[in-house]
């Protein structure tokens, strides 16, 4: 297809998520056409080291011949069937993968065996909210009808999701279209709004969060966080402890605790699911992104007996948990998800990743100490560069400079792919990128950051 063609097209009939349309009609867009391991290529034929793993989403590389061979067989089969009064063998292997996986890996409360099915980490929110609000009016209980989340949190887009979320950039206009909620500081260490530092602020804002609590707590529903990382807020790291606090608040006032890890889970923090690092077993967990390999959209809402169990009923009682989606349950979607869990077996992936994990935080230490450069940020395999003005009183750059972005395509000139979060760089490339890669992406990363700002 020739190039001039499609960007035409493009500009003519797509309207692009989180971008400025004006800019966009008078920049060159890049065209992806092939991916391969790490890397992806253009449609000039010059290749890019997936610094973003295309938001998040891919863990074990592009074009994974295991991947590739499960889709292919499963499509040879049967494309798709309805979840509603009908089952299919690949949802149901699924779950029982899933389950078996969450079971083993967080072992300290009741475990998630219950699995729901949609299409993305929006979908899946509004499904934990959902199931989190009617099982108190299952038991009788209608006072409660507020959610508690974090500032700079973020769990989708759609108005449940946007109702819970606290990046002011993304959820103030719709503010008159949302759900009830209350935001709680989050633990935000670098930019304290306690003016506190760690650990004092890690205390205080668990403090803030119990008082909140305590002064709502007949009309809470549940606490809804990403925990240790809130990604699309910044890359913010929670300070150690934070997590392990929550989850004993919420207990102490009987709130169910939901863990939003689409953007944490499979492997990101280094651990196949962030609530592992602080032996914390949720309510209710919401996964995605890194479920396929981002082969196929896919999301889950994972519950427990308990939760599950309220739902049961005689049909008159009206319990039932009237919500789908016509593509709930998808073959293919679950034989890519199944054939991407078995790599994580096969390739020992949790297990490559250590060494891995210390070579970012040895060179971000470098980083840290450019002149522009207020805060590195970083768990696991997920880290984040915040870029200021001026590093002694971390006053930003003006909006209107885009310095993050001025930064990342600096980068894509030097055939490394990111996309910023403003100001901050973020960098979560795919689980099994070399060594010799990564140094490579951040090594691009510091060298465009002094380029730019000086």
């Amino acid at each position: 297809m020739d190039k001039r063609q499609l960007i035409e097209w493009d500009k003519k009939f797509i309207w692009h998520p989180f971008t400025q349309m004006k800019l966009w009609l008078n920049e060159e867009p890049t065209i992806f056409i092939e991916g391969k391991d790490c890397f992806l290529k253009d449609i000039d034929g010059k290749w890019y080291l997936d610094g973003v793993s295309s938001l998040w989403v891919n863990i074990h590389g592009h074009k994974r011949s295991e991947i590739d061979e499960a889709l292919k067989e499963q499509i040879d089969k049967v494309a798709h069937t309805t979840l509603l009064g009908a089952s299919n063998a690949p949802s149901i292997i699924l779950a029982k993968k899933l389950a078996d996986l969450l079971s083993k890996r967080l072992p300290w409360g009741e475990p998630l065996t219950k699995i729901f099915y949609s299409d993305n980490g929006s979908t899946a929110v509004e499904i934990a909210l959902k199931i989190a609000y009617q099982y108190w009016i299952n038991q009788g209980i209608k006072s409660k009808d507020t959610f508690i989340s974090l500032k700079e949190g973020y769990h989708g887009d759609t108005i449940g999701a946007v109702s819970v979320g606290g990046v002011e950039l993304f959820h103030e206009v719709y503010k008159p279209l949302l759900n009830k909620s209350i935001q709680a500081p989050a633990p935000y260490c670098y930019r304290c709004e306690l003016n506190l530092t760690y650990p004092i602020c890690n205390l205080a804002c668990l403090n803030e969060m119990e008082k909140i609590i305590a002064n709502n707590n007949e009309k809470i529903i549940a606490v809804i966080v990403e925990p240790l990382v809130q990604c699309a807020g910044g890359i913010i790291v929670w300070p150690q402890g934070y997590l392990k606090g929550l989850r004993q608040i919420c207990n102490r006032y009987n709130i169910l605790l939901i863990a939003d890890e689409v953007a944490t889970g499979f492997g990101r923090t280094g651990k196949m699911f962030a609530c592992e690092h602080e032996e914390v077993n949720p309510d209710i967990i919401c996964l995605s992104k890194g479920i396929t390999n981002g082969y196929m959209p896919l999301a889950i809402t994972a519950t427990n007996e308990k939760i599950f169990n309220t739902f049961l009923g005689d049909v008159d009682e009206r319990k039932t948990f009237y919500h789908g989606h016509s593509y709930t349950g998808n073959p293919l979607a679950c034989a890519a998800a199944i054939a991407n869990l078995e790599i994580f077996e096969k390739d020992r992936t949790l297990e490559h990743l250590p060494p891995k994990i210390e070579l970012i935080k040895n060179i971000l230490n470098e980083i840290a100490q450019l002149k522009h450069v207020g805060d590195v940020r970083q768990k696991g395999m997920i880290a984040g560069i915040e870029i200021v003005k001026d590093k002694i009183t971390k006053e930003p750059f003006p909006y209107r400079e885009q310095m993050g972005w001025r930064i990342v395509k600096a980068a894509r000139k030097h055939g490394v792919w990111l996309r910023p979060l403003g100001d901050i760089i973020v960098i979560i490339p795919p689980l099994i990128i070399s060594q010799e890669h990564l140094k490579r992406l951040l090594e691009v990363i510091k060298d465009c950051i002094i380029e730019v700002t000086s």
